[in-house]
């Protein structure tokens, strides 16, 4: 297997280094290892969905809402 290091992982995901050590502190970049004093990634895996997004009920609903408001209040 191929590995990155988080310099190149920031490159290709367009992030700085310091949040993909961030993300591999988390734990949220599967098969990502700490050697010595060092992250390696591997080269095939993708970026992390953003953790703050999600496809609740309740979040989809407010979204919704938040529409429906905005429509009704320009008009």
């Amino acid at each position: 297997m191929e590995y990155i290091s988080v310099k190149e992982a920031a490159q290709k995901w367009g992030v700085f280094s310091r949040r993909v050590a961030s993300l591999c502190t988390q734990e949220r970049i599967e098969g990502a290892m700490r050697v010595d004093n060092m992250w390696i990634i591997p080269a095939t895996v993708g970026k992390p969905e953003d953790a703050r997004h999600t496809n609740s009920v309740k979040y989809n609903f407010l979204l919704i809402v938040h529409e429906y408001l905005f429509v009704f209040r320009k008009g």
